[in-house]
């Protein structure tokens, strides 16, 4: 494609040298530009991309984007100037790859807790209805049954757009993503046109990045104020935030509740450890999850289909058949007869959730064992708050080591640790070691006790200075059982 044709969205300052040079692809990291490429100079948090212009044009780029006009330009290179190469960035992949969302039906979940689950089960839904179908997920992307592995919730916008155009290119109708709020933040989903939007939730999270509670909600709310009037937007009244997310938007606003007036209205009747009764719009189904938080996620899911253009009786059919996502309240039976439960749950308010989940089906009839840790290099603030959330509703806890990255693994125990009184450090006992302190929750269960362990979930890995070391709870608590 012509470097022309690539910008023909973007509002250009300046350029020099030929329009017309073909491009041959695009990229934001120099050390994977090929001959031909078009060079994007993002002034990221870490790294300024400015500074590795020489390096891209080594490497073969014949066009660069930037902020600022080098010094010293090479007579065979084109340099186009704008004034936000991270706004822009987006926009020109979306036009490179044929403006794939305009050949799909695209979905963003956004909010703190749910995404993944939401975004699967309408991948999974919308396959059994029978059609080709992407997802874009923070376990796995998917091209229809092909699994593209995943760093990121949402990728950088040029993988982005990469993936959206082989998923339209390979026939897919529906795309299911799920769209953090770094993303947004990040103009990583800049040129992409959405069919609908979902919100979950707003809570505490990413702290770290967004600084505030107030910017990570603005980042959140942004995707709905950019969501086309074609679009629906679909937010949960449950949450105080459910109606601040779309006060600004375009698209059409729906809502679903446990509790109140709405548009798709959900109610628990009965609930175990095997799955759940549910009355969704007057109508009952049996579905294969556990707790309310879950009963919420499925209700965004039979909302979204419905929005889509699915008829409700269909949508409850396949909803009955659908089943957890993998490390997302994971059930496991122990043959000494106690349950174990491994749950992504990493956030205090994804904690609690979980937490009720189990107690409004044990009903007291057993005690609550909780194996938690917390992220390194991450949201400090949380520790002392997962940690009392724990200690609140666990008869037992282990504080232990989730993924430590380049802290010491001591120093975060002892951060969450800060946040308990003396009387509430008597139910608790801290091991590093991840694998004994699961072993050690599995020695004091008895009989009708339940383990949680929360905070990694799906993955199969802990990550410690720098190195991603194979570590999969779900195996750990089976190799446990099997002994």
């Amino acid at each position: 494609m012509k470097l022309e044709e690539v910008l023909k969205k973007i509002k250009i300052k300046s350029l020099k040298g030929n329009p017309e040079t073909e491009i041959s692809g695009i990229n934001i990291d120099s050390r994977q530009i090929k001959p031909g490429h078009l060079f994007v100079a993002i002034k990221g948090t870490q790294a300024d991309g400015h500074n590795y212009i020489p390096k891209a044009i080594e490497q073969g780029a014949v066009a660069v984007l930037c902020e600022t006009m080098p010094d010293a330009c090479n007579e065979n290179v084109t340099y186009v100037q704008v004034e936000n190469t991270e706004d822009v960035v987006g926009i020109a992949a979306t036009t490179f790859y044929g403006d794939p969302t305009s050949k799909i039906e695209l979905v963003g979940v956004t909010g703190t807790n749910g995404k993944t689950t939401i975004a699967t089960l309408l991948y999974n839904m919308f396959r059994k209805f029978g059609y080709k179908v992407g997802l874009l997920s923070t376990v796995c992307n998917y091209i229809d049954g092909e699994a593209i592995p995943t760093d990121h919730t949402t990728p950088d916008p040029i993988t982005l757009n990469a993936l959206l155009g082989r998923m339209a290119d390979e026939g897919c109708k529906y795309v299911f993503m799920e769209v953090s709020s770094h993303s947004v933040a990040q103009k990583r989903i800049g040129g992409l046109r959405f069919a609908g939007g979902i919100f979950t939730n707003l809570t505490r999270d990413h702290l770290d990045y967004h600084k505030t509670v107030e910017n990570y909600l603005k980042a959140k709310k942004a995707f709905f104020d950019g969501l086309p009037k074609t679009a629906f937007a679909l937010t949960n009244l449950d949450d105080k935030n459910g109606m601040v997310m779309v006060q600004n938007t375009k698209a059409k606003i729906a809502t679903y509740s446990l509790r109140g007036l709405c548009d798709f209205h959900g109610k628990v009747l009965e609930d175990g450890f095997e799955g759940m009764l549910l009355d969704i719009n007057g109508k009952e189904v049996n579905v294969q999850f556990i707790g309310r938080f879950n009963a919420s996620n499925l209700l965004a899911v039979y909302g979204a289909a419905v929005l889509l253009g699915k008829n409700p009786e269909d949508v409850l059919l396949v909803l009955s058949t659908l089943r957890p996502v993998a490390g997302r309240f994971d059930a496991m039976r122990s043959p000494n007869g106690f349950t174990a439960i491994v749950d992504y749950a990493h956030t205090p308010d994804a904690l609690e959730n979980v937490l009720n989940a189990i107690h409004e089906v044990l009903q007291n009839r057993g005690n609550v064992i909780t194996v938690v840790g917390a992220g390194g290099n991450r949201d400090k603030g949380k520790r002392p708050i997962m940690a009392q959330e724990a200690v609140k509703q666990s008869n037992r806890v282990i504080i232990t080591s989730d993924n430590p990255r380049f802290e010491e693994p001591q120093d975060i125990i002892n951060d969450m640790l800060a946040g308990l009184t003396e009387s509430d450090k008597k139910k608790v006992i801290s091991i590093v070691d991840r694998k004994e302190a699961i072993r050690t929750a599995c020695m004091m269960a008895q009989r009708g006790d339940v383990i949680l362990i929360a905070g990694k979930g799906h993955e199969d890995y802990q990550e410690i200075k720098g190195v991603k070391h194979h570590f999969d709870d779900r195996e750990i608590v089976r190799e446990i059982f099997a002994n």
